[in-house]
């Protein structure tokens, strides 16, 4: 969430920003500064009507101790200022939740240091590690390759729940198994992460805690529930779990930077998405990952980042699978994200770079939306920054294998 305290200041700094998004954000923007404007100067009304109002009531009461009984005109006009003011605020509280919707529904804003750009195309290659093995005759897919080996059967998956779903079988069931292992083995015995096995649901202020709704309202699996129980989602990845483990607190400085990961299946409908990404373990509506989140001090959480995604890349290098990190430019940024690198494996049988891990800085973003601070030596508290990537997916981990 922004702070709107920041966009009140410095309004042409977050106009910047959403013009090097893309633009979309725009009108929105446009309405919040606009709204919020009315809202401030609805509330010093209030605060005019309000004082006025207090100030009468002790003149009323002044006269009423000393006897007077011509305090009649001071009650008229204490009375038309209290319906006035039952008027202003009612309008002022009607403000707030449109306020909050709009400020919930717009993007963080680029940190400085990420390149400008319209579009993947402007995403810049930072880094590249191994070389991907020139064959000389035309390989197949993993779709086509799984399947031959046994290791998948696509069409009894659709025969259990559709189209975009994967059903593995022997040893690629085993193979996928021996992955997760492989990945929570190395973050938390070599990279110092805690394990947690979350719930597959979360409710919906869990989800807007993290910065999944209501943007991504579209893309998530509803659960049906008992009359007046809370609404239930299946979680599109287990960051929103790990980051509202400590929804509403104060952690102490000392303790941070905090690591945890999880695995956990995922479950997105992308009801957009169609294609060739939809064939074999690409895109599916239901995969596994393993997920890395930390909790990091403002000032270091830049380190942070360049800390997590080099723990991404631990993992495709002990595979030996050739690998290359992208810094994303502006418009190509998540919703959430301030700073991202993206990991992208070669696939051979596709002759094409697939994004497998996607590390990024949120800044304050989802702690202002899920009030989680540090608590300084010295007494101050602040929003933390959170910073969330796979560690890797395991469908595409296995493609790519």
């Amino acid at each position: 969430m922004l702070d709107i305290k920041k966009v009140r200041e410095t309004p042409d700094v977050f106009r910047k920003a959403y013009r090097d998004r893309g633009g979309r954000y725009l009108p929105a923007l446009e309405e919040l500064i606009e709204m919020d404007q009315a809202y401030r100067e609805a509330l010093t009304l209030v605060e005019s009507l309000r004082a006025k109002k207090n100030e009468l009531s002790k003149s009323i009461g002044v006269l009423k101790r000393s006897g007077q009984n011509d305090a009649d005109g001071l009650l008229a006009e204490s009375e038309k200022i209290k319906i006035g003011l039952q008027r202003q605020e009612t309008g002022l509280s009607a403000m707030e939740p449109k306020i909050r919707q709009l400020t919930l529904g717009l993007p963080n804003a680029p940190d400085p240091s990420v390149p400008m750009g319209a579009g993947p195309q402007d995403n810049r290659v930072v880094k590249t590690w191994g070389e991907p093995k020139i064959l000389n005759f035309k390989p197949l897919d993993h779709h086509e390759l799984g399947e031959r080996l046994g290791l998948f059967d696509f069409e009894r998956a659709a025969k259990l729940a559709g189209s975009r779903f994967a059903l593995l079988t022997g040893q690629g069931a085993a193979l996928e198994r021996a992955l997760i292992s492989f990945m929570l083995d190395l973050h938390t015995k070599e990279h110092g992460y805690k394990e947690f096995l979350p719930p597959l649901m979360a409710q919906a202020a869990t989800l807007e805690a993290s910065g999944h709704l209501p943007k991504f309202r579209e893309d998530l699996y509803k659960i049906e529930t008992a009359s007046g129980e809370p609404e239930l989602y299946l979680i599109p990845t287990s960051e929103v779990s790990l980051v509202n483990l400590h929804r509403a607190e104060a952690l102490e400085e000392e303790t941070l930077p905090r690591a945890y990961t999880s695995f956990t299946a995922c479950f997105r409908s992308e009801a957009g998405s169609y294609g060739k990404d939809t064939r074999g373990l690409i895109r599916n509506h239901q995969f596994n990952k393993v997920e890395l989140v930390r909790f990091a001090l403002p000032e270091k959480s830049m380190e942070d980042l360049e800390i997590m995604t080099r723990q991404a890349e631990t993992v495709l290098e002990r595979l030996g699978i050739p690998y290359r990190r992208l810094e994303l430019c502006t418009a190509d940024l998540g919703f959430a994200s301030a700073k991202t690198y993206d990991l992208e494996v070669w696939m051979p049988g596709e002759n094409t770079w697939r994004e497998i891990s996607s590390c990024s800085n949120c800044l304050d973003f989802q702690a202002r939306r899920a009030d989680i601070k540090v608590k300084r030596n010295s007494g101050k508290r602040e929003f933390v920054h959170t910073l969330n990537g796979s560690g890797v997916a395991i469908g595409r981990c296995m493609a790519a294998v």
